[in-house]
Formats: C-alpha cells, sequence, structure tokens
C-alpha cells in the first residue's frame, strides 16, 4: 500500500455517507484489516453490519472494491441503497444488457466507480479478471463465504473456485465475509481461498433484539396467524420444508386476508422475481418460501420470522431467523416443530450420496432437534454451539427466559413412568405408542397387543397425549431415552437408567393453562419516547417515496431511522443530521419532506418538537 496516499478518516466516512455516529462491535478493527492489506476473515451475525467492513474502506481508499456475491437480488439491492447515500456503486451479472455492461465497463476504466459488485461465475471468467487486472482494484471482497467450505450449511462448487483471486491478484488484500461459520468452516475458508497470515475476526453470534419462541406444532395455521396479527401491517418471512407446504400456505393465508405470497425453486423465474420484488418494495407483507428465499436479501425491517416447520440445522436457524431486525430493532422468530419435521429432515439428508456428509447433516439436525425441545434460554444454546457463552444469566428475549415455558412440578416422576413404560414395552415401540399407553388409550392396537394389562397402562391418564408426547420427546433431547431402528423405536440410554433409579433429575416443560403475556426488555427500550402516530406517518410518506423511485422502503430509510426521527421529532437540518441514519446526501434529498412532516404533525397535535 502507498502511505503517501492520503486516507479519510473511517468514522468521518460512515457519518457523511451512512449517517452514523458510531460503529458496531468488531466493525473497527476488521475495517482496519482491509485498509492495512491484510487478508482477514469476519464472521459476524447477521444484522451486525458485515457490509460496512468492505464498504467503509472502499470510501476511504483509492481505487474500486470487488465485492463477490451469491445472488442477483442481494447485488441490486446493495447497490440501490449505496447510491441512495451518495455512493458509486454498481453490478455485472447475467441480466445485464449487452448495452448496461458496456457502461459499467465504462465506469470501471474511468475510475468512476468504488464498489463493484459481481457473481462468482461472472468474475471467475477469464476475459473478467484480465479486464480487472488492469483496473485499479483496492480489494476482494467475499460475501457469504460460508459458501466456500464443504463444511459449509450452503456449498456452492462456484465459490471453491475463486482461489484463483489470490493468484490473480497477489498484492491485494483478500476479505472473507458470513454470518455463520463454525471453527471448522472458518478454518476451511482460509484454505479454500488460499490467504496468507489472515487475521480472524469472529464475533458474537448473539442477536438479543431477537426474540425466539419454540413451540410444539398444534395448530400451524392459528399459530402462524396470532404471530402475525402481532405484526399487522408489518414484513415477515415464513418458512416451509417443501415447496408443497409454501404453496398450501401462501394460499391459507391469502384466504384469511392477509397480503401473503409463495417463494420457491420449483416456481417460474419470473413469478418468483415478482413475488420477491412485491415484498421488497412492501406490495405484499408475508413471503412464504423454502430456503431459497432470504440469503443475502437485504431487506431491513423484516419484523418477525415464522419456522412452520423445523429447519435441518442450528446453522440454517440462525441465518434464517437472521433476516428478522437487520434494523436493530426487536423482532420475533417463532418456530413451530413436531417430531414429524425430524423424520422429514432425516429421510431428505439420507438421500445424500456421501456417507460423511450424511452422517454430519443428520448430528447438525439432531442438535436443532434437542434444541427445540429442550427448556433452556435459547439465546445461550444457540452461542454455545458457535462455542460461545452468553454474559447473562437470562436472556430476557426468549420463551424460556420470558417465564412463557412453565416446568413440570415433579419432573421425576414423571420421567420414571414414562422410562418405566418403555422398559415395560420391551423399548420395541415409538413415541406415539408410549404416548398412548401411558394415556390409557382404548385404541385396538393397545388392546389386541394385551398392553392394557401393563402395570404402566393409564399412568398419565390425567394428562394429554400430546403433553406426554411432549415429554417424551425432551427426554430424548436430554439423553434419558435414544431412538434406533427404522421406525424410531424408544430404548432407555444409560443416563435414563439412573433417573430409573432415582439418580439425577430431568426438566420437563409443561403447556401453560393461560398463556403469560411477556414483553421483552428490548422491544420497550427501542419504542421509548417514540410517538407512535407520528412514526405511521413517517411510514406512510417513506412508501410513497419509495414508490416514487421505485426503490424498496428500507433504500429511503429503515425502521430504526423512522423511530428515532419520531423520537426527536426534527424540525431543522442540523437537527435532522443528527437522526441516527441520516447521512448528508440523505439529508438532501428527503430533509424537506420529513422535517414538513414533523412539523406539521406536531402542530396538528400539540406535540413538541426538537426533542
Amino acid at each position: 500500500m502507498n502511505t503517501d496516499v492520503h486516507i479519510p478518516n473511517p468514522a468521518e466516512v460512515l457519518r457523511q455517507f451512512w449517517g452514523y455516529d458510531s460503529f458496531l462491535p468488531l466493525q473497527e478493527p476488521a475495517i482496519g484489516s482491509v485498509l492495512v492489506g491484510r487478508d482477514s476473515v469476519v464472521v459476524l451475525p447477521t444484522g451486525g453490519g458485515k457490509s460496512l467492513c468492505f464498504q467503509v474502506p472502499a470510501m476511504c481508499l483509492p481505487g474500486m472494491a470487488v465485492v463477490v456475491s451469491p445472488l442477483i437480488s442481494l447485488m441490486k439491492d446493495q447497490v440501490d441503497a449505496l447510491r441512495s447515500n451518495g455512493i458509486p456503486a454498481a453490478c455485472v451479472n447475467s441480466t445485464l444488457s449487452y448495452q448496461e455492461r458496456m457502461r459499467v465497463a465504462d465506469e470501471v476504466r474511468s475510475g468512476r466507480l468504488k464498489l463493484l459488485y459481481a457473481a462468482p461465475e461472472r468474475l471467475l471468467m477469464e476475459r473478467t479478471i484480465e479486464f480487472l487486472q488492469q483496473s485499479n482494484v483496492s480489494f476482494i471482497a467475499i460475501d457469504e463465504a460460508h459458501c466456500v467450505s464443504e463444511w459449509g450449511h450452503d456449498f456452492r462448487p462456484d465459490y471453491r473456485q475463486l482461489r484463483v483471486l489470490k493468484d490473480a491478484f497477489p498484492e491485494i488484500g483478500i476479505h472473507a465475509y458470513t454470518a455463520t461459520a463454525t471453527e471448522r468452516v472458518r478454518a476451511d475458508i482460509v484454505e479454500q481461498l488460499n490467504l496468507q497470515d489472515a487475521e480472524m475476526l469472529v464475533g458474537s453470534f448473539d442477536r438479543p433484539n431477537l426474540i425466539y419462541k419454540f413451540q410444539r406444532r398444534n395448530n400451524g395455521l392459528a399459530q402462524m396467524r396470532e404471530v402475525i396479527d402481532r405484526h399487522s401491517g408489518e414484513s415477515g418471512i415464513v418458512y416451509c420444508i417443501s415447496r408443497r407446504k409454501v404453496d398450501e400456505t401462501a394460499a391459507a393465508l391469502s384466504e384469511e386476508g392477509y397480503r401473503a405470497l409463495p417463494y420457491h425453486a420449483g416456481m417460474p423465474d419470473d413469478a418468483r422475481r415478482r413475488n420477491q420484488e412485491s415484498f421488497i418494495n412492501e406490495k405484499c407483507d408475508i413471503i412464504v418460501a423454502t430456503v431459497a428465499f432470504g440469503m443475502g436479501i437485504d431487506k431491513s425491517n423484516v419484523r418477525y420470522v415464522i419456522h412452520a416447520e423445523m429447519p435441518k440445522s442450528l446453522e440454517a436457524y440462525q441465518q434464517e431467523s437472521g433476516r428478522a431486525g437487520r434494523d436493530g430493532l426487536e423482532a420475533d422468530c417463532c418456530l413451530f416443530y413436531t417430531g414429524g419435521d425430524y423424520n422429514t429432515w432425516s429421510r431428505l439428508l439420507n438421500q445424500n450420496g456421501e456417507l460423511q456428509a450424511r452422517e454430519a447433516s443428520l448430528d447438525s439436525l439432531g442438535v436443532m432437534y434437542d434444541i427445540c425441545t429442550g427448556v433452556t434460554c435459547r439465546h445461550r444454546a444457540i452461542v454455545q454451539h458457535f462455542g460461545q457463552e452468553l454474559s447473562s444469566e437470562n436472556c430476557n428475549a426468549c420463551d424460556v427466559c420470558l417465564g412463557e415455558v412453565e416446568l413440570v412440578d415433579d419432573p421425576l416422576v414423571v420421567a420414571q413412568k414414562i422410562l418405566s413404560c418403555v422398559v415395560r414395552l420391551e423399548q420395541r415401540f415409538g413415541g406415539d405408542y408410549t404416548a398412548q399407553v401411558l394415556k390409557g388409550s382404548q385404541e385396538q392396537r393397545v388392546l389386541d397387543n394385551g398392553h392394557d394389562a401393563l402395570s404402566t397402562y393409564g399412568l398419565l391418564s390425567d394428562e394429554t397425549a400430546r403433553t406426554i408426547r411432549d415429554w417424551i420427546e425432551q427426554l430424548v433431547a436430554q439423553g434419558f431415552l435414544e431412538r434406533y431402528g427404522e421406525f424410531n423405536q424408544l430404548q432407555v440410554s444409560q443416563r435414563g437408567r439412573l433417573v430409573l433409579n432415582g439418580e439425577g433429575t430431568p426438566r420437563l416443560s409443561k403447556p401453560r393453562k393461560a398463556a403469560k403475556k411477556s414483553k421483552s426488555k428490548v422491544a420497550s427500550e427501542s419504542w421509548e419516547g417514540v410517538d407512535r402516530g407520528l412514526f405511521e406517518e413517517l411510514r406512510i410518506l417513506r412508501r410513497d417515496l419509495a414508490e416514487e423511485q421505485q426503490v424498496p422502503a428500507y433504500v429511503v430509510f429503515n425502521d430504526a431511522t423512522l423511530r428515532d426521527i419520531a423520537r426527536r421529532r426534527p424540525t431543522t437540518e442540523a437537527g435532522f443530521l443528527d437522526v441516527r441514519g441520516v447521512g448528508e446526501k440523505k439529508s438532501r434529498d428527503y430533509g424537506e419532506q420529513f422535517l414538513s412532516a414533523v412539523s406539521e404533525y406536531c402542530r396538528d397535535n400539540g406535540v413538541a418538537t426538537d426533542m
């Protein structure tokens, strides 16, 4: 790097173009690695500000940064957002016409661009590399870098070829960014990209603004509606395992009057693209999708993510749920699961031809199921999976810590009854059948087998069959019961034998008779001082401006910025620039309209201004 070149202060660049007064954790050291030209791997959770780690230094360094991005939609969204902040950016991908590609090439040659986004397959073309070698490339950023590793949850062969970049551009830094990477995946990224003396920067995997709630699914549509109704008119994503389930769920929600659209790989490209754009541009509130939707979708104001079925791994769950609350405000992440989801994924994963990959996937599935059925803090369980610890005892942002999960008063006795029944059934039956025996079912199969004569028959007759079934799953998750065989028969583990002898006590939860209405601390604090009436007026203004400019609403301002405007209620340009998320260009572009709206609202409602 030429030390004679003046490099602007990153904090000044952040304030000027993005309107932020301070960096988020780990952003400064990540930016520092780029500025000194040292290769790096940066792991920050979705919403942790990964993009700024390469966008800010791109504005500090001479030349143009190249950003590798896996999805065309991500490129377009990020380029739109950058341009709205006054930053010259462009993308090159297969959707561009010849004339558009030539225009981008001219911008590169002229030195007008600061960031160029490209898909890996486009970047790896020989003529593209040769063209960029003749350009003033300051560094290369690889987004969604977990795609490089076969140990990652979304391995992509095209990403594996990116190792040639180090040979093609030996004099500049290469930087890998991802939200989900275990230690094994991080090491594989370094090896596969041939990074040299790479700085490893791993942020906290915790997202304290996300409110996790895991419930056994009993009436899926009703459970979904309860979440959606709490967020009327706000954006949300519903994830399903199969395309059929996506279509059914989207149709059912539409019939109930919700603005919902489907998204999955089986749809025609134009229909899929149209539905995604409707969601991004807030012409629909809900997108119902398979995991084909969302990686890199840069929509900051998703207020809830619902998993209608259990995801296949905790890495996948963290990535998918992390699409909520990217603006730092509170968001609900609700997961509805059953043991059937485990079986569905087991069947799908067993179709994988490679034994090692299949076993790793099934292990990950087991971890996900154990956390669903467990009764420990959800935030703690997630960060511990990634090798970290939660700093506080109570996260105050999950169903367990909010007191929505009620524990059984005498779990040892309940567990002994269930484990004894499994033994009496000679460990030959699955969970559903065991629950029927414990309930005292009169089903013909139970009677024909003579199991109504067992001493454990009807031992839990006062409980519902679903509650008993839940307890069985919790005992499996905690290692007191094990499944085996083609039909998931139950057997008592060594740990379970100790419980039968009164040694060790499991934790068992039960359904609340009356659901406790609880509010997380993060939700309360994010609304503190905000005039909700003004916030809604500003949302309408934002939507109208976005439609006029044909950009997503969050490109104008995200929800966090709107709340800060509704909290401060500025009436001057200086006051408007003090709002978090208002940079100089956005102040010029939107200041007059927003200041006028604030003044009018405050005058009509007798509300104080310039707080």
